[in-house]
């Protein structure tokens, strides 16, 4: 009886051992079986997947740092639009995981970069389509990526990819312009994030031309792409992001934060000199040179500034205007007889003062290269109404080749201005040329600008365009950086604000605004400007980090007063941008201008990590209401504030996180660059300013720690 006993003892207890062991490997294994929980987290967030029934959804979704969840009321995983072709009206079918069954799960580290990596492997036998889903996580990272594989066993169109979509209850669209016009405004609504306003996330896809939406609480994360995917081809998406902040009220600061961990080259400060007010159309290799030469002993060896990062020779360096004699078979934008070949000689002076050369370049051809696309037309190259196609085959390799060059040659600074089109007038590809075409549109007798196609049903026409244009300046942008690891890139004209464009270049244009700022002094001019800045981030909720913002200033062409300029110019600074160029009549300047603009470029050389978080404060600009812009680190800052009105104002602003301050117990002495003097010499956290301001006074403070 005893032995018996033992041995149905030890058989339950094998048992407990084994349902234990089972337990553990449900828990903790990743592969050995398909339905059940899946779990891929850090400290900072995670996210928990169910198998069930073969089909792959998102359970739940933690935000470990502000301890809040998210937990879909119904999700898809993904959305897949596919079709036989754009061109053919009808027959698509949009596919969710709900058409897949997982089939396998395989879970890895990758070495390189020590990112845990889930992978779902998936298949529809009816569609005959297999997919990879991927879950990418590092150790320490607040923001969790995602992708997806594409391979199908027959030609398909891929025509639209979410790679996220559920039912989030606080799901929200920050930004929901949708204009994408020939003419007027210019607000596409392309790659701006999503986010949640309770559980405190972001979301996106990393790429600019995505299209990250909510609707009903649906949260989509994708973009529209129309190309077919042929037999037995694998198409990798863009990656996903979704990332978690400490607060609710502080998710911008988490994105941003995002952002300038992605972006392809870290915030630098980038001081140069444009000839455009200078010399305009007229720029030559001479009096580029007389120039440089003023600058630099102005403000390098008198004055002790750092050697300009670049000096720009703007439009009027192309050769736009004899096709006859010049054959553009071989190549594409060839440099005039006012310069050498490829710009050698400019190269060689400016690299014996320690600084380099930029150049101007559009690649649409807009501006003073339009008498270049009739000519380009002749050649075969891919046209527009009024530009080039930023899809064309033929035209972007040339254009491609030619960049690439120059870039070899030694230019190391490129504006490119007027892409899609620019400021009054946007072109888009209507015959397919390097990207899908819609012909059931009927678009017979439209011109590439037609006003006619500002009507939405035309949208997702312009929108593949938009797309397979992105995509292809991205490929010249990024053989760019594999030449030259610090290039610098500004997208200007035609471009439009995403900040997934800063995986590529270092600027955006600062859009629907022109090159000059007009007014009647330097108040107005300054209104004219940040009436912009005030539209873009408080009024149409544009998430973009102003520290990457290109916005044609500061500008310095006439004569005025010392203190005049110099409030201008802080002011200016202020916003935060590390992109300085100036703007110069440069035999115009006096000493005293020389001085204010040396004593400018040194503080902002010493502000340029506070630019890092730069936000704007204040009223609306061109209402007259005090505002300014505020940047703070751990352990200094600045505030700015103009009174653009007629008559005194008061204003009181709060030093707090929402200014941009995070250490709360620390003390910051006062001062002023433009010799304000402040009621108190010592600030803290939490303490208020109060500020009575003159008719169009500039106050500049700055703070260190006590």
């Amino acid at each position: 009886m005893i032995k018996m006993f033992d041995k149905k003892l030890s058989a339950l207890m094998q048992k407990k051992r084994c349902l234990f062991l089972y337990l553990l490997l449900m828990l903790y294994s990743n592969s050995f079986a398909v339905d059940k929980l899946y779990t891929i987290g850090n400290r900072n967030i995670t996210r928990v997947l169910e198998v069930k029934k073969g089909v792959l959804s998102t359970v739940m979704i933690k935000n470990r740092i502000a301890g809040t969840l998210i937990k879909p009321m119904s999700c898809n995983e993904f959305e897949l639009r596919v079709s036989k072709g754009t061109y053919i009206d009808g027959g698509d079918a949009i596919l969710t995981s709900a058409d897949f069954q997982v089939t396998d799960v395989k879970d890895s580290i990758d070495k390189k970069n020590g990112k845990k990596i889930i992978a779902f492997h998936s298949q529809s036998k009816s569609k005959g389509i297999n997919l990879i889903i991927y879950y990418e996580l590092g150790l320490s990272d607040f923001y969790l990526n995602k992708y997806i594989e594409v391979m199908s066993e027959n030609n398909i169109v891929l025509e639209k990819i979410d790679i996220e979509s559920m039912v989030v209850e606080d799901a929200f669209q920050n930004y929901t312009k949708n204009e994408i016009r020939t003419s007027d405004g210019w607000r596409p609504g392309l790659g701006q994030p999503i986010y949640t306003t309770k559980s405190a996330t972001f979301w996106g896809v990393e790429f600019p031309a995505s299209s990250n939406k909510v609707e009903n609480n649906k949260l989509s994360c994708g973009y529209f792409w129309g190309n077919e995917l042929n037999k037995g081809a694998v198409y990798k998406t863009y990656k996903s992001v979704v990332g978690v902040a400490d607060n609710k009220e502080y998710i911008d600061d988490a994105f941003y934060n995002y952002i300038d961990r992605i972006r392809i080259r870290p915030l630098r400060l980038q001081v140069q000199y444009n000839s455009w007010f200078d010399f305009y159309h007229s720029v030559s290799k001479e009096n580029f040179e007389q120039a440089v030469s003023k600058i630099n002993m102005e403000l390098v060896e008198k004055r002790g500034c750092a050697p300009l990062n670049a000096y720009v020779i703007d439009d009027g360096w192309q050769d736009s205007f004899n096709p006859v004699i010049n054959n553009w078979q071989d190549t594409v934008w060839k440099v005039n007889s006012k310069f050498d070949n490829n710009f050698k000689g400019s190269i060689n002076y400016l690299s014996s003062i320690k600084s380099k050369l930029g150049i101007w370049l559009s690649p649409g051809c807009c501006f003073g290269a339009k008498k270049m696309v009739p000519n380009l037309k002749s050649y075969g190259y891919e046209t527009l109404t009024n530009s080039m196609s930023m899809s064309g085959p033929r035209y972007m390799q040339k254009l491609e080749d030619r960049i690439l060059e120059l870039t070899n040659a030694g230019v190391s600074y490129f504006k490119f201005d007027g892409l899609f089109g620019h400021l009054l007038i946007r072109d888009f590809e209507l015959d397919g040329r390097g990207c899908p075409a819609m012909p059931q549109l009927d678009l017979a007798g439209f011109s590439h600008a037609d006003s006619r196609l500002n009507d939405s049903k035309y949208d997702e026409l312009k929108l593949y365009y938009l797309v397979a244009g992105t995509e292809r300046l991205m490929k010249i942008f990024s053989k760019m950086a594999q030449l030259n690891p610090d290039i610098y890139i500004a997208i200007t004209n035609g471009a439009y604000l995403s900040p997934w464009w800063l995986q590529t270049v270092d600027v955006v244009w600062l859009i629907n605004a022109g090159d000059a700022a007009t007014g009647s002094d330097r108040s107005a001019e300054l209104v004219y400007r940040d009436h912009v800045y005030y539209q873009i981030w408080k009024t149409e909720n544009t998430k973009f980090p102003m520290n990457a913002i290109f916005n044609h200033e500061p500008k310095k062409t006439d004569v005025e007063k010392k203190e005049e300029f110099r409030d201008y110019l802080y002011m200016n600074l202020s916003r935060g941008t590390g992109f300085i160029e100036l703007y110069l009549k440069t035999q115009k300047l006096l000493d005293a201008d020389w001085d204010v603009l040396a004593e400018g470029l040194k503080w902002a050389s010493s502000k340029l990590a506070q630019f890092k978080n730069v936000k704007m404060h204040g009223g609306k600009p061109s209402k007259n209401e005090v505002y300014g812009f505020s940047g703070w680190t751990d352990n200094a800052g600045y505030l700015s504030f103009h009174n653009p009105s007629a008559s005194p104002q008061s204003y009181s602003i709060k030093l707090d996180r929402k200014l941009g301050l995070t250490m709360s117990k620390l003390k910051y002495k006062v001062s002023s660059p433009t010799g304000f003097k402040s009621d108190k010499a010592i600030y803290k956290n939490g303490d208020t300013i109060n500020l009575t301001l003159n008719p169009k006074e500039i106050v500049i403070l700055d703070f260190c720690v006590r």
